[in-house]
């Protein structure tokens, strides 16, 4: 089997037959559609179920204690046949080539051992990209470079060789339900570089239940793996400013952490620290407000 599109899922009943229609649409059918439920409560397995039923497609579900986004990414990788891991989130969609344009890129990936994957574009339709609208020819770079260098911006739609995404799993932090998926990405980026492509075969929908519009509340509640994050992106080798900004955001949340000053100093450059902490202090009091 070619690709495992994997989606974790929680309490989504009410979209995720928009994925599950797209699914059935596709030109190429070589993919299992692997799903993980996050512990929803809202009929989200009836559902997926009668899915299985109707036998269209393959389709493999599993349910679990809710610990969030990366705990069911840890768990959806030990279960992956495909060669390739593609995350679809349940609120999402494909395009109807999405798998026939992921299947010419395959020779591509499995001849280059410096690649680790191929990045798509998310749209938010077919023809409007999320982020930067330059349209580029395919190039191979690592993470930091296309952010930082190219300084194309915006969600992509990254399709990751299984074998090396296996040997890459998230920590495990009790009581904390979120960190940042870049963690992963960026620790890939270090030894492979990713093919990219400017082609849309994701179709997004940042909806007001969803991970993105909480952002600064999860990483509130979960200050061990916020901090775990923006220390390994400050060590990395990227702008200055982008240094600060990842040891601003150190600070910001480390206040929700237990942990001591000392510890906490020894995470993160002490120079960079004389700007970012007092800006860290009056973002972590600006957040406070808000809520």
């Amino acid at each position: 089997m070619m690709v495992t599109i994997f989606t974790p899922t929680y309490n989504r009943s009410y979209i995720i037959n928009q994925l599950y229609k797209s699914l059935l649409n596709q030109t190429n059918k070589d993919f299992e559609w692997l799903i993980i439920d996050d512990g929803s409560n809202d009929g989200t397995e009836s559902l997926i179920n009668s899915f299985i039923k109707e036998n269209s497609i393959s389709l493999r579900y599993f349910k679990q204690n809710n610990g969030g986004k990366h705990r069911a990414i840890n768990k959806g990788l030990t279960l992956a046949e495909g060669e390739l891991f593609f995350i679809v989130d349940s609120d999402d969609y494909l395009t109807k080539n999405a798998i026939s344009l992921i299947s010419e890129y395959h020779e591509k990936l499995f001849d280059d051992t410096t690649l680790a994957g191929v990045s798509f574009r998310r749209g938010y339709n077919e023809k409007e990209p999320i982020g930067s609208k330059v349209l580029f020819n395919d190039f191979k770079s690592n993470v930091f470079d296309f952010r930082y260098i190219h300084k194309i911006k915006g969600d992509q739609a990254e399709v990751y060789k299984t074998e090396i995404l296996k040997n890459y799993n998230f920590p495990d932090y009790k009581n904390e339900k979120f960190c940042a998926e870049g963690l992963l990405w960026n620790r890939l980026g270090l030894k492979y570089k990713i093919l990219w492509t400017s082609k849309i075969v994701y179709i997004c929908n940042y909806l007001e239940d969803g991970l993105t519009s909480k952002t600064i509340k999860n990483r509130k509640k979960s200050p061990k793996y916020s901090m775990l994050y923006y220390s390994e992106l400050e060590k990395y080798r990227i702008p200055y400013i982008q240094k600060l900004k990842a040891n601003i955001n150190f600070w910001r949340f480390s206040f929700e952490s237990k942990d001591s000053i000392v510890n906490k100093l020894k995470r993160v450059d002490i120079l960079i620290s004389l700007l970012g902490f007092p800006i860290g202090v009056l973002m972590y009091l600006k957040d406070n407000l808000q809520s």
